[in-house]
């Protein structure tokens, strides 16, 4: 995919509007007032309810220890217009308007933020008791189903799935999850660091099948297609997910393979004045040599900053920001504390720090003898000084990295 060579914004934007309102786009929103844009800034979200972050979804509000998990921003107060309930429908670049439930929104510069959607489990919609976790609505439809301790059946484990796993155990329901791979987390890591993590379910008292797809789902029961049937009080799909974009059909926007935006190095997209950010969109990264799709809060966090600052335009005429992180994520599964930090794909070497049985150890991938990934379970220390690490490209001894009872930072070479 050719680099776009639009230049960041026009020179001088009076109205920025943001799509979607979850994490990314409301610190795009709050990073434009950060750095000192003084034009309108409006957040257009598909959703009702105040912007929330997404993580305590699978946690704290699904087992009822918080009622929902909104930030905690005065919109009003930082000078952003929200416009709640309100569905991105579609973009006419040529005109510089957004399309919404609630009439077209001109803008000078747009942010798309639209996140991502997960994806559902074909011939499940409108069976009772089959359930996706996505938004608050969806934790708070699952809530209830937790506490009357229902036979669940999770279908995907990966990381939504163990997370809601964990949660439907601590709420003392019995759980079976179901995957079609013969692992856990088979698309995210590779199978020797993956099958550790098998012996977590049956230790926390689920119940995983492994190699086992889903037939049908009917009104009480998954049907499994090697004709078994599991009683199933819910059903909760974890099958992954995909860019929210399908509103920009026809628009000429750029997407890619998954089919998400295709932003550049400074997360500009193929269309001018025209920004992507987060879930929704992929970046080319200079420091792994691969166009990087990233679904993780992290990104979400940080890219905003990126294109926040290039719509105010770089000063003195300098080269725009560019986007290019070490990708970082956490998931909390079965009384682990899991985080990544990273892009193993074209490591060379694989190297352990502790015992994958016990309780606490991590991964380093090395590529060319510099750290460019990390896994750490129960390690937090590891975690930050292998990410302070992989940012600086630093060399490491291998030997030296192995040795659990040694920081990762005396490691180096």
């Amino acid at each position: 995919m050719t680099e776009q060579t639009q230049q960041p914004g026009p020179s001088d934007p009076r109205r920025v509007v943001v799509a979607g309102a979850g994490m990314a786009g409301v610190q795009t929103a709050l990073a434009l007032r950060e750095q000192g844009f003084t034009g309108t800034v409006t957040l257009i979200g598909a959703e009702p309810h105040q912007p929330y972050d997404r993580p305590p979804l699978s946690k704290a509000v699904l087992l009822g220890k918080a009622e929902d998990s909104a930030f905690d921003v005065d919109f009003e107060e930082a000078g952003v217009e929200l416009r709640l309930g309100c569905e991105a429908l579609g973009l006419r670049p040529g005109d510089h308007e957004l399309d919404t439930e609630a009439g077209p929104v001109p803008y000078d510069v747009l942010v798309v933020a639209t996140g991502a959607e997960p994806v559902r489990l074909p011939g499940a919609d409108g069976v009772p008791g089959v359930h996706l976790l996505r938004t608050l609505d969806d934790a708070a439809r699952l809530r209830p189903v937790l506490a009357r301790q229902h036979d669940v059946v999770v279908v995907g484990a990966g990381w939504i799935g163990a997370e809601f796993a964990t949660a439907a155990r601590e709420a003392g329901c019995a759980v079976t999850v179901v995957e079609a791979e013969e692992r856990p987390l088979a698309e995210a890591l590779p199978a020797e660091v993956a099958a550790p993590m098998t012996a977590w379910y049956a230790e926390a008292g689920v119940t995983l099948r492994t190699r086992t797809r889903v037939a049908r789902v009917e009104p009480g029961a998954v049907v499994l297609d090697d004709g078994s049937r599991l009683p199933a009080g819910a059903v909760v799909v974890g099958i992954g997910a995909r860019p929210a974009t399908a509103w920009l059909a026809g628009s000429g926007i750029g997407l890619g393979a998954y089919g998400e935006i295709v932003a550049d190095r400074h997360l500009a997209t193929s269309l001018p004045d025209v920004y992507a950010v987060g879930d929704c969109a992929s970046f080319p990264s200079g420091r792994y040599g691969e166009r990087l799709l990233v679904h993780h809060w992290d990104n979400a966090l940080q890219g905003p900053r990126t294109v926040a600052g290039n719509i105010l335009g770089a000063p003195g005429g300098r080269e725009p920001a560019v986007y290019d992180p070490v990708p970082y994520f956490w998931s909390e599964q079965f009384g682990r504390f899991v985080q990544y930090a990273g892009h193993h794909a074209g490591a060379d070497r694989t190297v352990w720090r502790g015992d994958p049985a016990g309780a606490a150890w991590s991964v380093c991938w090395l590529r060319e003898s510099r750290l460019v990934a990390l896994l750490a379970v129960g390690r937090p220390r590891d975690l930050a000084q292998g990410r302070r690490l992989i940012e600086a490209g630093t060399a490491m001894d291998a030997e030296l990295l192995a040795d659990p009872g040694r920081p990762l930072r005396s490691a180096t070479v």
